[in-house]
C-alpha cells in the first residue's frame, strides 16, 4: 500500500493497547533503537507521552502540533512512524474526510528473550551493533544462573495457603487491559499478481508465506522468483515445494559465490547459553552445542570433511521453518546420528523438530533432557515385549554420551574424561 500523503492540519489520536513499562522503554532504547534510530524511538516515546497518566486513548491533536513538539518535519515524522510500524511498535489506521483522520495504536516491544531469540531481528541487531557492543547488550539482559544444587524447594503451593470458600461466580470476560506485543510482518517486494499470471494459477497462502519466507532469506525479486517457480514445476505443472527451496537456494549461493545465508552459521545466542565454571561430563558436552554453528558441527560429524547438500539443506530448513536455535540443532543432530545409524533421516529429523518446537525447547540443556526423555520413554515401551530386550540393550550401547549425566555435577571419572576429550576435539578440530 502506497503511503498516505500526511498534512499539518491532519488529525491523529493515541491509543494503547497494551501495558508499557519501564522496563519495555528500555529495551526499545537498547534493541529496537540500533535498527530502528533515535528519532522513531523518540516519536514512540511521544505518542507514549500524549497519554496522560494511565488513559488508554488521547485527545485528538494535529500533527503541526506533533512537528512542533519534537522539532521535525512531517516527512521525518511520517518515516519515524513507517519505521515502528515495521517494526511492530505502532499500527495506524488512516481515514479520509474533509479533516484526515489517523488513529496510531501503541504495542509493548517484544521481551528481551524474545528478541534475542528472534532469527531475524537478532541477526540486525548484531549486524548493526558490531560483535563487542552486540556482547555488552546481550550480558544486560542476562538473568544470573544461581546453582541451586543442595536447595530445597519449600514454595508454598496455593492450595497450602489459601482455602476455598463458597462465593458467587463471576462471568469470564476477554476484555481486560493486558500487556500486548504486535505481531512483526515481513513483506517483501513479491508481486503476487504477477507471479500468479506468470504461473498461470492461484498460490494458496502457505505456498505465498513459503515463497515469502524464501525471498527474505535468500533476497530474491519477483523476477528472479519466476524464474526459479518455472524451473521448480513437476510433472503436474505444481509447484515442488522441495525442488522450489534447492532452486533458491542454489541461486543464492551462485549469485555470492558459494556461500550460504548467515542463519547456518550462527551460534547459540548468549543470553540462552549456560553459565560457566561447571566442569563436569555434562558442562562440556553442554559448552560445546552452544558454541559451534550447526555447520562446525555437522562437518566435524563428517570428519572435518564437507557436509552433502541434502544435510545441509535440512539443517538449514529447520532454523528457517522450525526456527530452532542453533545450539538445539546441534543437540538433535547428534541425537538422531547417535540413535539413527549415523543417518540424518529427513523423516525422523523433522518429526523430533517438530515436537521441541511445540514443546518451546530454547535452550540446548533442555533439549538434551527431552532427547533422554523421549529414548526412555520409548525404551520401557520396547521392554513390555521380551523378544525386544536385546534390541534394546543393543540400542542403549549406542546412545550419546550424555546421556544418563544430568546429575554428574561433581567430578568423572579419568575414562569418561577420556572420552569427552576425545569426542571434544573431533568436534572442535
Amino acid at each position: 500500500m502506497n503511503s498516505i500523503n500526511v498534512v499539518p492540519a491532519d488529525l491523529y489520536i493515541v491509543i494503547n493497547k497494551s501495558i508499557i513499562t519501564e522496563k519495555d522503554k528500555k529495551i526499545v532504547s537498547m534493541l529496537y533503537q540500533p535498527i530502528i534510530g533515535h528519532v522513531a524511538v523518540a516519536l514512540y516515546y511521544t505518542l507514549i507521552s500524549d497519554l496522560i497518566g494511565d488513559e488508554l486513548m488521547s485527545d485528538r491533536k494535529t500533527h503541526h502540533y506533533l512537528m512542533s513538539r519534537m522539532q521535525l518535519s512531517l516527512d521525518d515524522i511520517v518515516e519515524a512512524r513507517e519505521k515502528l510500524e515495521a517494526i511492530g511498535l505502532l499500527k495506524t489506521h488512516f481515514k479520509k474526510d474533509n479533516v484526515n483522520q489517523f488513529i496510531y495504536s501503541l504495542y509493548s516491544p517484544l521481551e528481551a528473550n524474545e528478541f534475542l531469540n528472534h532469527p531475524i531481528l537478532n541477526i540486525v541487531l548484531y549486524n548493526n551493533l558490531g560483535n563487542k557492543e552486540y556482547e555488552k547488550v546481550v550480558n544486560y539482559f542476562k538473568i544470573p544462573n544461581i546453582n541451586l544444587r543442595g536447595f530445597d524447594d519449600i514454595t508454598k503451593s496455593f492450595d497450602e495457603v489459601f482455602r476455598s470458600v463458597s462465593g458467587t461466580v463471576m462471568e469470564k470476560s476477554n476484555n481486560y487491559y493486558k500487556k500486548e506485543s504486535n505481531d512483526l510482518v515481513i513483506k517483501t517486494e513479491i508481486d503476487f499478481n504477477l507471479l500468479e499470471d506468470s504461473y498461470n494459477k492461484s498460490l494458496t497462502n502457505d505456498l505465498k508465506e513459503l515463497i515469502t519466507n524464501l525471498a527474505y532469506i535468500y533476497k530474491l525479486n519477483t523476477t528472479e522468483m519466476i524464474g526459479i517457480i518455472d524451473s521448480s514445476l513437476n510433472d503436474k505443472k505444481s509447484i515442488d515445494r522441495t525442488l522450489l527451496r534447492k532452486n533458491c537456494r542454489d541461486f543464492y549461493k551462485f549469485d555470492n559465490s558459494g556461500n550460504l545465508p548467515t542463519l547456518i552459521y550462527n551460534k547459540q545466542p548468549e543470553f540462552l547459553k549456560k553459565p560457566e565454571g561447571d566442569n563436569s561430563k555434562w558442562a562440556k558436552m553442554v559448552y560445546t552445542f552452544e558454541n559451534l554453528t550447526p555447520y562446525q558441527f555437522l562437518k566435524a560429524k563428517y570428519g572435518g570433511g564437507e557436509p552433502t547438500e541434502r544435510d545441509m539443506k535440512l539443517i538449514e530448513n529447520l532454523m528457517i521453518d522450525q526456527k530452532l536455535n542453533p545450539g538445539v540443532i546441534n543437540v538433535l543432530i547428534s541425537y538422531v546420528l547417535k540413535t539413527n545409524n549415523e543417518k540424518l533421516s529427513k523423516s525422523y529429523v523433522e518429526t523430533i523438530a517438530g515436537q521441541w518446537k511445540r514443546s518451546k525447547i530454547e535452550t540446548v540443556e533442555d533439549a538434551m533432557k527431552i532427547a533422554e526423555k523421549e529414548h526412555k520413554k520409548t525404551k520401557k515401551m520396547l521392554q513390555k515385549s521380551d523378544t525386544t530386550k536385546s534390541k534394546t540393550k543393543e540400542n542403549d550401547n549406542n546412545l550419546p554420551v550424555w546421556f544418563n549425566n544430568e546429575q554428574d555435577v561433581v567430578k568423572t571419572t579419568d575414562s569418561d574424561n577420556e572420552e569427552l576429550d576425545k569426542i571434544l576435539n573431533e568436534l572442535v578440530n
